[in-house]
């Protein structure tokens, strides 16, 4: 009780530095959403914004309370800032698909652009957005880009959203509650059911798991019909490519697990039809795969046979949602994330080089970090998933467990497994990753 208390209360200095920095809603904003298209375009060396255009969304959902997070997460941020009085009225961390492009081999010798957006309150006024890169190799934020935006403009587009919607489930007002989207791929007219079936599978599977089934009341998950031409998902790895709402497929980066999209913009426009905070898509297929970047988008194959498909989501979903990190070692070629000497801003995973930054290590006693370095009892330890006296129902206790962030060295976890790790040998989230989604839910709710 009392690590679990200590832990608590580093989650909390947080949560109070960010209160300090709210502003109130009803004198910067209006019930409803402003939405900034843009192009996010490059290489590896190289980053570009381009803006498309304004547009006003119908609904907003997000907490009038918290507007402002001032927590260092994300590998990018954006800043709305009311151009009257130069105050910052609205900021969030988030990740694309585009950064992580960014990693990878083929950003190395080409160019390329894809198409993003970002979502606030209708601002009264005139307002300033600024966006800001972090940069890996040091960890520090640079601006990138700045637009300006007459909210009176007549070239701010109206969005009318027109797609039916479904009540998943629905426990109270938007405002106080966390709001997930989900938004069909691969499914046609005629398997309207099968996706509404998958729908509440997958809020059930979600709220299944610890902390979120301590959360039951305070979600809503909303789906929104949006039909595909062709059933399935493309598969280009087998050449199969179907016509779907949103042109999701396997092999993302040359992984084939790896099941994504491009266009946010189009799923931006899907999601518009309901009050939302979260989007979450369901892919109708039974082949192993999904994805999920923090505060953009999750996705999944919603028919994976056995219980890989509930694990799937929860695992997800904590990227999406919480900003949590992978701890597995391998899996992507993305190897220009995580730098030695730079602490990685995700709650679970360090590089040690500011350990204290962690809420959890103030908890690892002195002598658990001197043996951080040592990797020669690992392999022998029945803790190890690789072990042959290996037992996951077993307690494991706070630590420091090299590899994780992808690479095998140099980047430690808090649990030898966890949720966000190899999450086929267990079903649960480690203490460090059931403290931040607490803290991620509280954020929403209060």
């Amino acid at each position: 009780m009392k690590k679990r208390n200590i832990l608590c209360a580093a989650f909390a200095l947080g949560l109070v530095a960010a209160a300090n920095a709210q502003v109130k809603f009803e004198e910067f904003f209006l019930p409803k959403t402003m939405r900034l298209d843009y192009y996010h375009a490059g290489d590896a060396q190289s980053e570009h914004f381009f803006v498309d255009e304004v547009i006003e969304e119908p609904y907003w959902a997000g907490n009038k309370h918290y507007l402002v997070d001032e927590r260092p997460v994300g590998s990018h941020q954006f800043k709305v800032i009311d151009k009257a009085s130069g105050k910052i009225i609205y900021a969030r961390g988030f990740n694309t698909l585009f950064n992580e492009w960014q990693c990878t081999p083929e950003a190395k010798t080409t160019a390329k652009a894809m198409p993003e957006g970002i979502v606030f309150p209708y601002p009264k006024n005139d307002v300033i957005v600024e966006f800001y890169t972090r940069e890996n190799s040091t960890g520090t934020m640079h601006k990138k880009f700045t637009y300006e935006i007459d909210v009176d403009s007549y070239f701010v587009r109206k969005s009318r959203p027109s797609l039916s919607t479904i009540d998943i489930h629905y426990t109270g007002n938007p405002a106080k509650r966390v709001d997930v989207v989900i938004i069909p791929e691969g499914y046609t007219e005629a398997e309207k059911d099968k996706f509404l079936e998958a729908a509440k599978a997958f809020a059930e599977d979600i709220l299944g798991y610890h902390p979120y089934d301590e959360y039951r009341d305070k979600f809503n998950f909303r789906a929104v019909w949006a039909p595909s031409e062709e059933s399935g998902i493309s598969i280009p790895g087998e050449h199969l490519w179907r016509s779907t709402a949103l042109d999701a497929h396997y092999y993302t980066f040359d992984s084939e697990r790896y099941q994504m999209f491009e266009d946010y913009q189009r799923v931006l426009d899907i999601a518009a039809n309901v009050p939302y905070e979260i989007i979450y898509v369901l892919t109708n297929s039974q082949k192993y795969g999904g994805g999920g970047i923090f505060n953009f988008y999750g996705i999944s194959a919603a028919n994976i046979p056995g219980a890989s498909t509930r694990k799937t989501y929860s695992h997800e979903f904590g990227h999406l949602f919480v900003g949590l990190a992978d701890e597995y070692v391998g899996g992507t070629e993305m190897s220009d994330l995580y730098f030695q000497g730079v602490e990685p801003w995700e709650a679970n995973i360090t590089t040690l080089a500011n350990l204290d930054a962690k809420a959890w290590g103030r908890m690892i006693p002195a002598d658990q970090r001197a043996k951080a370095t040592d990797h020669s009892g690992w392999e022998l330890n029945p803790q190890n998933p690789k072990s042959p006296d290996y037992n996951p129902k077993k307690p494991w206790s706070l630590g420091i467990y090299e590899g994780g962030g992808y690479l095998q060295q140099g980047v430690y976890r808090p649990w030898p497994n966890c949720m966000m790790n190899w999450f086929h040998r267990i079903d649960l989230y480690c203490p460090v990753c059931v403290e931040a989604i607490r803290e991620t839910i509280d954020l929403y709710i209060k």
